[in-house]
C-alpha cells in the first residue's frame, strides 16, 4: 500500500468528517501478521471480535478461529451449509429449533442462497485493521466504514459522484458478516464494483453502537472516491452544515 495515499486519505478525511472514526481494512495471506489477535472462544459473532480493530488491534482470522458456521462460509473458509439453515433462517424445526424468521419459509431462504454463490478464500487467513495501522506491505481488498446517518450521507453522496447509474450502493439482504467481507469481496471482482450499505442483520446488531450502520467499499472503488474528495460537494457549503454536526 502507497503510505503516501493513506496519510492523504487521513487528512482529508479529518477535513471532510472531522471527528468521524476511521475505516478498518480487510485483505486476505497466508502469512503470520506480527501483532494480530485472533478471537478468544466464548462470544462466536466475529462483528463482536472487530469492536477491537476499531479500537485500534489488528485481527486475524483462519478456518480454525471463525466459530460461527455461517461466518466461516461468509470469510470464504468453507462452502458447506447446516443441512437444516432453512429452518434456522426461516420457521425453524417445533421441538428441535427455534428460526430466526428473517425469511417466510424454508423453501424462500433457499432461493435466496442460490441468488448468492459462495467463495473460496484467496488465502488460508484473513486479516482486519484499522485504516492508520496499515503497512506498505499491506493490499487492502475492502474499506468498511461504521458510520452514523451524517457521515454514511457523505459516503453514500461520494459514491454516487462519478456514477451515471442511480444505485452505486446496494444493501443485499445477509448476515453482518455478508455485508463487510462475502459481498463488497464478490464486488471488488466485478468489472463495475458497487459500495456495500450493511449491518441490518438483527442478530449482529447488539455487536455495534445503536446509531450506526456500516458500509463497506472495495479498493478500486474507493480510491477513486478519495481522488475526487476535493473538487465534489464536500468543498460546498452545503456539506459544511452537515459537517458541523459531525464535529
Amino acid at each position: 500500500m502507497d503510505i503516501a495515499f493513506k496519510h492523504q486519505f487521513i487528512g482529508l478525511w479529518e477535513k471532510y468528517f472531522p471527528g468521524a472514526e476511521l475505516p478498518i481494512a480487510f485483505y486476505y495471506t497466508d502469512e503470520v501478521v506480527e501483532g494480530a489477535i485472533a478471537p478468544a472462544k466464548g462470544n462466536n459473532c466475529m462483528i463482536y471480535a472487530l469492536n477491537q480493530v476499531r479500537a485500534g488491534e489488528t485481527l486475524r482470522l483462519t478456518a480454525g478461529t471463525t466459530y460461527c458456521a455461517g461466518g466461516k462460509r461468509s470469510l470464504g473458509f468453507t462452502q458447506k451449509m447446516s443441512p437444516t439453515f432453512e429452518y434456522f433462517l426461516s420457521c425453524g424445526i417445533p421441538g428441535k429449533m427455534e428460526g430466526e424468521r428473517y425469511k417466510q419459509s424454508p423453501a424462500l431462504v433457499k432461493e435466496h442462497m442460490q441468488a448468492h454463490p459462495t467463495f473460496i478464500a484467496p488465502a488460508q487467513a484473513i486479516v482486519f485493521k484499522r485504516w492508520d495501522a496499515l503497512s506498505e506491505t499491506d493490499q487492502p481488498l475492502v474499506i468498511i466504514f461504521y458510520a452514523a446517518p451524517d457521515v454514511l450521507s457523505g459516503l453514500f453522496t461520494l459514491t454516487s459522484y462519478d456514477e451515471a447509474e442511480p444505485q452505486a450502493v446496494i444493501a443485499p439482504m445477509g448476515s453482518g458478516c455478508a455485508s463487510i467481507v462475502d459481498y463488497p469481496y464478490h464486488e471488488s471482482l466485478s468489472g463495475h464494483p458497487h459500495a456495500v450499505l450493511g449491518m441490518f442483520d438483527i442478530s449482529a446488531r447488539p455487536h455495534v453502537p445503536a446509531d450506526m450502520l456500516t458500509f463497506a467499499i472495495p479498493w478500486e472503488k474507493f480510491t477513486r472516491m478519495v481522488s475526487n474528495m476535493e473538487e465534489s460537494f464536500l468543498i460546498t457549503p452545503s456539506w459544511d452544515k452537515v459537517k458541523a454536526r459531525i464535529a
